[in-house]
C-alpha cells in the first residue's frame, strides 16, 4: 500500500459503503483502509491478503515471501473482505460458500477479525 488512509477518510468510505449503492472510490478506498488496518495489526511477510482489484497486503511474522505466489494467500471480493473485517460474516460462512479462498497452513486469518476501524 503506497499511502496511508487517514482514519477520517476511512470511516467516510465505509459510510460510503454501508449506504448501500457504493461509489468505486469508496469501495476502493474501504477496501485499502481495511487493509492497512489488517497491516498494522498483524505485521509481518507470511501471508498474502489479496482484495482485487482493489489492494494486497503481506501480514504476519515469519518467514519472508519474496518471489513467485507466496505460500500462503487469502484472496476475496471486496464487499466480503468488507463484512469479514467489520465482523458482519463469519470468516467460516464466507469460507464455505466459496467467497474466501485461502490456502497455505497458516492462511486462515479469522483470528484477526473482525477490525475495529
Amino acid at each position: 500500500m503506497a499511502r496511508n488512509i487517514s482514519t477520517e477518510d476511512g470511516r467516510a468510505a465505509l459510510a460510503g459503503v454501508k449506504s448501500g449503492d457504493p461509489e468505486r472510490t469508496d469501495l476502493a478506498t474501504a477496501v485499502r483502509y481495511l487493509l492497512q488496518l489488517l497491516a498494522e495489526k498483524a505485521p509481518g511477510h507470511t501471508v498474502e491478503v489479496r482484495v482485487p482489484p482493489f489492494g494486497a497486503v503481506q501480514i504476519i511474522e515469519g518467514p519472508r515471501h519474496t518471489r513467485g505466489t507466496p505460500p500462503n494467500v487469502v484472496e476475496t471480493d471486496p464487499m466480503t473482505w468488507i463484512s469479514l473485517a467489520l465482523g458482519q460474516q463469519q470468516w467460516q460462512e464466507a469460507e464455505a460458500s466459496g467467497r474466501i479462498l485461502a490456502s497455505g497452513i497458516r492462511a486462515d486469518i479469522s483470528d484477526l477479525l473482525p477490525l475495529r476501524p
